[in-house]
C-alpha cells in the first residue's frame, strides 16, 4: 500500500531549516518529492508591530497572522493528493499551526543558538534593500522576542531536534535513513 509520509521541519530564523530540507530532497530524489516553503506564504498585508524597546514599527513577518495558512492547508492537501511519496513541509511557524501540525508523520525542530541564527540572518538579508544595520536592528527589536513567543515553545511539538550549529550532518542522515525505512516499509 503506498501512503505519502509528511515530514515538518521548524526551529527559528537561520537555523537550517531550508539547508535540511533541500539535504532530504536531494537524498529522495529517487521518489516524488514535494517540498513547501512557508517563506513563500506570506498575506499581501501583514501586522504591523511596534517594537517594545525602540517604539519602531515594523512590517510583521514573524506573527502568525502574516501567513496565509489557507493557502498552505491548500497546497498540503493538493501534495496529498497528487500522491507525492514525501512532502516536506518548512517554516519557523509550522509547528505554532495545529491545523498543520496534526497532518504530519514526523516532527523536526532545528535548534541553533540566537547569534549564530542573527549571523545567517545578516548574510541573507543585509543588501541592497536591507542595510546591515537595518538587520540588526530589526533582529533585536522584533526576531528575536517573536521567536520566544511563537517559535521556542513549539519545540515541544518536535519528534526529533537537530543541531542546526553542527558542521556534520549526522542528524539530517538519521532522519533521511528514517524516511527511507518508512518508505521501504510502506512498499512491501
Amino acid at each position: 500500500m503506498r501512503s505519502t509520509i509528511a515530514i515538518g521541519i521548524a526551529g527559528g530564523s537561520g537555523s537550517g531549516k531550508t539547508t535540511l530540507s533541500k539535504f532530504l530532497a536531494h537524498g529522495l530524489s529517487h521518489y516524488k518529492v514535494k517540498v513547501i516553503h512557508m517563506d513563500k506564504y506570506y498575506k499581501k498585508e501583514r501586522p504591523i508591530t511596534v517594537a517594545a524597546f525602540s517604539g519602531k514599527a515594523y512590517e510583521d513577518f514573524n506573527d502568525p497572522a502574516a501567513v496565509d495558512l489557507d493557502k498552505v492547508v491548500e497546497d498540503f492537501n493538493q501534495s496529498l493528493s497528487d500522491k507525492d511519496d514525501v512532502i516536506i513541509i518548512e517554516g519557523f511557524l509550522l509547528f505554532h499551526f495545529s491545523q498543520l501540525r496534526e497532518c504530519l508523520d514526523y516532527k523536526v525542530f532545528v535548534d541553533c543558538q540566537s547569534d549564530e541564527r542573527l549571523a545567517r540572518r545578516l548574510g541573507k538579508f543585509s543588501n541592497e534593500r536591507y542595510s546591515m544595520e537595518e538587520a540588526i536592528s530589526e533582529y533585536l527589536d522584533l526576531v528575536r522576542h517573536t521567536h520566544d513567543r511563537y517559535v521556542e515553545p513549539t519545540r515541544w511539538h518536535a519528534d526529533f531536534i537537530v543541531n542546526g550549529s553542527l558542521r556534520s550532518e549526522k542528524g539530517s542522515q538519521m532522519l533521511l535513513d528514517w524516511i527511507l525505512q518508512r518508505l521501504k516499509e510502506s512498499r512491501e
